[in-house]
């Protein structure tokens, strides 16, 4: 019996020395920490291009986004509350392009969680998103992002030396653009 014990003992510290730290790895981005490294191609759409400051080709990093924050939503074209959440991610929008204070200084992209470059543009046209969405489709950014479920909101603060911030995450809940946007504007700091 104590053999049995022994040897339970030891898979278990086994176990928690292999495993656990994996699954720590693999935690979903937190308030204060930096953003994971997130390479997204630049839009071809000049508007688009125009819209987060951007120029040229290749590909850029969120935090070269020309904007005090950035507000990133992960989100899956077969997601019954994306599809759900997202006239109200599109007045979110709306009230930030709308207004003179805010225009530039918060930006909206979207990135499709194992969605092809299709599906992100059928998910476009379907919800007539006005802001850039960009494909996932092999699951490398939904990896580094602690495999979220969807959608998945975090507001990344953009420091005027260059460094970054995440100042909110949060896993769906969206309870409509006005409120969301005043978690914005109290994490970003412009209230």
């Amino acid at each position: 019996m104590r053999r049995i014990l022994t040897v339970l003992t030891m898979i278990t510290l086994l176990f928690s020395i292999i495993v656990f730290p994996a699954l720590a790895a693999n935690k979903p981005p937190e308030k204060g920490e930096a953003l994971p490294v997130i390479n997204l191609p630049v839009p071809r759409n000049a508007e688009e291009r125009n819209y987060l400051g951007l120029s040229g080709g290749g590909l850029f990093k969120i935090p070269q986004i020309k904007a005090h924050g950035v507000i990133v939503e992960l989100f899956s074209m077969y997601c019954p509350f994306c599809q759900k959440d997202a006239p109200g991610v599109n007045e979110l929008y709306r009230l930030i392009e709308n207004s003179a204070v805010l225009k530039n200084k918060i930006k909206l992209i979207g990135i499709g969680v194992g969605n092809s470059p299709y599906e992100v543009e059928v998910f476009k046209k379907t919800y007539d998103v006005p802001f850039p969405l960009f494909p996932d489709k092999d699951f490398v950014i939904h990896k580094v992002c602690g495999e979220v479920r969807t959608p998945y909101y975090m507001v990344v603060k953009i420091n005027e030396d260059g460094t970054h911030q995440i100042v909110h995450s949060q896993l769906g809940n969206y309870l409509g653009a006005e409120p969301f946007l005043e978690v914005v504007l109290k994490t970003l700091g412009l209230k």
